[in-house]
């Protein structure tokens, strides 16, 4: 796979580098110091995956991803958090804040791995079109505004999803987020092949199911309801998956 890193300081650039040299699917082919430098040089040369930092003088990662044309795959590095949501927005593989540790990076480029073998195997070639178009897939996590900050929170940590009026609660093992949203809203976002709403208030991560007892689904030391409109397609799921 190859790739390119762009940032404006050179500690940054030798660190990807120093990670590239230990994964193996991955050549650095270059290093720039601003966004158009790396602009020239993905026009004219074949590029699988850009490292992009985001607070660069005269043209911003940002805005470089919002108006150039052709773009290989993007992971957005960066000191700043507040960009997360816009990176989202965005549809760049990856986020990852500084000072990020060799398992986070590898972690952001194995996304970029499966994507690209997505990508050879549905028959597609070349480079894409434009930022909206950089993903091949729906991304695994979701970007979730929670008091002044916007965090990130993968799809696999999600036990349940609960509506709260005006408000949605999205439970995960290590803590509970709870954000302006409706249940509506969340259920778009999330795959219909991993998560199911059980209920009017709730939604489940279908992986995380460990019983199901006198209509309520058993995830860890909670138990969700089970409504009667909800019922059939719950059933379902459990007898494609019973032995």
């Amino acid at each position: 796979m190859k790739c390119i890193a762009v940032d404006d300081e050179p500690l940054a650039l030798k660190i990807i580098e120093d990670f590239c040299g230990k994964i193996g699917f991955l050549e650095l082919t270059a290093t720039c110091s601003s966004a158009i430098e790396a602009g020239q040089l993905v026009q004219r040369e074949e590029v699988d995956l850009m490292f992009l930092d985001i607070n660069m003088p005269h043209l911003t990662g940002v805005d470089f991803v919002r108006t150039t044309d052709r773009l290989p795959l993007v992971i957005f590095t960066t000191a700043y958090p507040d960009y997360a949501l816009t990176g989202y927005e965005l549809n760049v593989v990856d986020y990852l804040l500084k000072p990020f540790s060799f398992d986070r990076f590898y972690q952001a480029v194995a996304k970029v791995q499966e994507r690209i073998q997505l990508r050879r195997r549905d028959g597609a070639t070349g480079g894409v079109s434009s930022a909206s178009t950089t993903t091949l897939s729906a991304p695994d996590y979701l970007m979730v505004r929670v008091e002044y900050s916007t965090v990130r929170i993968n799809l696999d940590d999600i036990l349940f999803v609960e509506g709260l009026k005006d408000y949605v609660k999205i439970a995960t093992a290590a803590k509970n987020y709870v954000t302006k949203s409706s249940m509506k809203n969340v259920e778009e976002k999330l795959p219909r092949e991993r998560f199911i709403r059980t209920h009017k208030s709730f939604i489940v991560n279908l992986s995380k199911v460990e019983a199901f007892e006198n209509n309520h689904i058993v995830l860890g030391s909670c138990k969700i309801p089970l409504g009667s409109n909800n019922r059939e397609q719950f059933l379902d799921f459990l007898e494609k998956n019973r032995l």
